[in-house]
């Protein structure tokens, strides 16, 4: 299926706005920052009854790690969603919030959006570092925020659905805290430029020519590029992971490699749905005023998989 023409007047913008950059790693970090400030300023944050929020500081390796707790009404115990939002060098607790709100409106779970330390500052494995420490600490507190820590799931969107299951991997291999469901959307899981998603769709929002900065800033240790913690397409292993739904968009050049894994964990023996959107671009849920029967309908989907991974779990 052909690109939905409502995406052409954003992608033409970006690609010129992309044009108008300098390719040094650091310019293009320098405009993705200011470019979300900027569009900060332009969210539409929902007010959903009963989503109650509040900022925390949890400790950190190396730190604190702020934290966003989105809290829905009642006694509890719910059932806990740590999100991760994407950029790796880039992005917020702010960005993330028009994500955060509707999904614990929707599913009635606490969701922890987790600030974790950006490259270039601080590269791998600090992000992952933190935003495992927050999944094992969570699980350990649950219970003081009305948590239920035999109900944990991990999420993210591009970059931070590399999180989301490079944390997953973590968790298994150091026997951290068990976790019940990962919901990977639009992932960004290795660092290749040689799939077919990537020679049909280089440019349509996410460029391989700004894409190759990512090692350099997330990985400037090159014997770290071949670690499955940095690309978990890489994992040798993928048995004992928690199942899995894995979102991808049609005209989205990372989609390769979201749907790989998704396929390299059913064959590991690991329950996944692998759902892929005709005609979508990436981090098309958020695009709702341009696709909003698709973005609905993804969104819809990822919900429903959370509830039903966290009542099959229910104590």
């Amino acid at each position: 299926m052909p690109l939905d023409p409502s995406f052409q007047a954003l992608l033409t913008q970006a690609a010129a706005q992309a044009q108008s950059t300098p390719r040094e790693p650091a310019a293009i970090v320098a405009r993705e920052r200011a470019a979300l400030e900027r569009a900060k300023a332009l969210l539409v944050i929902t007010s959903e009854p009963g989503v109650h929020v509040e900022d925390h500081l949890l400790p950190g390796p190396s730190g604190d790690i702020p934290v966003r707790l989105y809290r829905p009404e009642g006694p509890g115990p719910f059932p806990v969603l740590m999100c991760f939002h994407g950029g790796l060098a880039f992005g917020d607790l702010d960005t993330h919030a028009p994500l955060c709100r509707p999904l614990c409106h929707e599913t009635g779970c606490l969701v922890v959006s987790v600030d974790y330390r950006l490259a270039p500052e601080h590269p791998f494995p600090a992000g992952l570092e933190d935003c495992y420490t927050a999944t094992c600490w969570m699980a350990a507190h649950a219970a003081a925020y009305r948590g239920d820590p035999a109900r944990i799931a991990v999420c993210g969107d591009s970059g931070g659905g590399y999180l989301a299951a490079a944390t997953a991997l973590m968790i298994r291999d150091r026997g951290g805290p068990a976790l019940v469901f990962q919901l990977l959307l639009w992932p960004s899981m290795d660092f290749r430029l040689t799939t077919a998603s990537w020679k049909d769709y280089d440019g349509y929002l996410i460029s391989s020519e700004e894409f190759r900065i990512f090692p350099e800033i997330y990985l400037p240790n090159e014997a770290e590029q071949s670690n499955p913690y940095a690309a978990p397409s890489l994992a040798p292993d993928l048995h004992g992971l928690p199942p899995a739904l894995v979102i991808t968009a049609e005209c989205d050049p990372l989609r390769d490699g979201g749907e790989e894994y998704g396929q390299r964990l059913l064959e590991a023996g690991v329950p996944a749905t692998i759902s892929r959107y005709e005609g979508m671009i990436h981090g098309f849920m958020y695009l709702r005023h341009l696709a909003p029967q698709k973005a609905h309908q993804a969104f819809t989907e990822a919900t429903d998989a959370l509830r039903s991974a966290f009542a099959d779990n229910k104590r």
